[in-house]
């Protein structure tokens, strides 16, 4: 059995990673709020670019000039956009995502490429030995639109240039703080939704309406990735908060079971100590 003075250097070891999973739970909390906003209001916005992009793409006159990323061609070559967080203590967010799209890599009989968002969907990709086109690291908790270009153009270019004919996205989708759920769709080429005959209303676009699905295709991909980076953002705080709280809530669990066991220790020490003292008195008196 350990002694008094190991098992009171573990309930200090302990004490101060309670603390600090503490702490983290409280920042995770504050950035989480912040989070969670940006990526609820982004959905009407993601929402109605749908809806107008299926309402361009429905009309007549859009149908003989056709932008290259609605063009399906025959998928020769197969990418996905896997986004991961560059840290981890977030519970199993990241594990999630990795097991999905693995199981989805297993499905597929064509090669498939990775443009990696994270350090540990990098990570991961690297060990399963699969190929990385492109990488971005260090998305900061409070992401602009800007900050997210580089990773959709990579996208549009090389779709564009043929280098793969199919394109997914790969992130976690934020529900609730406690639920957060690993998503792979559709990224290239872009399948307008059906729009239901009750907003199927004839717009009238100026200029054409050719031209403004050509500027607003690449502003809709944008749009997609920016947005899943939100999503992103907002599930790992969440998962982060409710990880580091049960962290702090099992160190609490084992600081209490290591101070029973330590008064149980000090106890029987001086439960034998006494005996010892006693048979010692006891030997002295019977000479």
């Amino acid at each position: 059995m350990a002694t008094t003075q190991i098992i009171r250097r573990r309930i200090r070891s302990i004490e101060g990673t309670a603390k600090i999973c503490k702490a983290m739970e409280m920042v995770a909390t504050a950035k989480m709020r912040r989070a969670q906003h940006q990526a609820v209001a982004g959905r009407p916005y993601a929402d109605k670019i749908s809806q107008v992009i299926a309402d361009l793409a429905a009309q007549s006159r859009v149908a003989e000039a056709i932008h290259p990323l609605l063009q399906s061609r025959e998928v020769k070559r197969i990418a996905i956009v896997h986004m991961t967080t560059d840290r981890g203590l977030c519970g199993g967010l990241n594990t999630n995502i990795n097991r999905l799209v693995a199981g989805f890599i297993l499905e597929q009989n064509l090669p498939v490429t990775f443009v990696t968002v994270g350090r540990k969907g990098r990570a991961f990709m690297l060990r399963a030995g699969q190929k990385i086109h492109a990488e971005f690291t260090g998305i900061s908790d409070r992401p602009t639109l800007f900050e997210t270009l580089p990773i959709s153009r990579v996208v549009i270019e090389d779709y564009s240039n043929g280098d793969f004919d199919l394109a997914y996205l790969a992130y976690p989708r934020f529900v609730t703080t406690m639920v957060q759920r690993a998503a792979i769709e559709v990224l290239l080429p872009i399948e307008p939704a059906k729009l239901p005959p009750i907003q199927a209303v004839d717009y009238i676009y100026e200029p054409k309406p050719s031209v403004v699905l050509n500027e607003l295709l690449p502003r809709y991909v944008e749009m997609k990735v920016y947005h899943a980076i939100l999503e992103l953002v907002a599930s790992e705080q969440s998962a982060r908060m409710v990880a580091m709280r049960n962290a702090s809530d099992n160190a609490k669990d084992l600081m209490e079971h290591l101070t029973l066991v330590l008064n149980k220790v000090r106890q029987e020490t001086i439960t034998k100590e006494i005996c010892d003292i006693s048979g010692g008195a006891g030997a002295l008196a019977r000479r």
